[in-house]
């Protein structure tokens, strides 16, 4: 599973990144659903998840979009409530099942950004 911050800003640096990965994990499991891998890049997350059969896709990822949004808001941007029309993650998300390439997605998202870097690298040459 793929999704985005709003305007697909570089809001995910540093310790955000770090901290992020922990709330994601926390949440998935308020929803019997585990992250199996997962990376979050500057400006996007990756994520491999296991979701039990009697939960739809869309509920569980609606779920860690909007509660992760509002520990955002409220551990970040200092805001001691719920603010309506204000939103951290932007509308929608980009999934996939695994079949018998686990094993290749698990090795994309562990090395996505690696991979990025080394992309940008070639493109200085240009």
């Amino acid at each position: 599973m793929i999704f985005i911050p709003k305007c697909r800003r570089k809001a995910l640096y540093a310790g955000l990144r770090q901290h992020l990965g922990e709330v994601f994990r926390r949440l998935a499991e308020q929803k019997q659903s585990r992250i199996e891998e997962g990376h979050l890049m500057p400006d996007h997350v990756h994520m491999m998840i296991s979701i039990p059969p009697k939960h739809a896709v869309s509920e569980v990822i609606g779920f860690i979009k909007g509660k992760s949004a509002i520990h955002l808001a409220r551990v970040y941007g200092e805001r001691k409530q719920h603010f309506v029309g204000q939103h951290f993650w932007a509308r929608g998300y980009m999934v996939s099942t695994v079949g018998r390439d686990e094993a290749v997605i698990r090795d994309y998202v562990r090395n996505q950004e690696k991979e990025d870097q080394r992309l940008d690298q070639l493109n200085l040459w240009k």
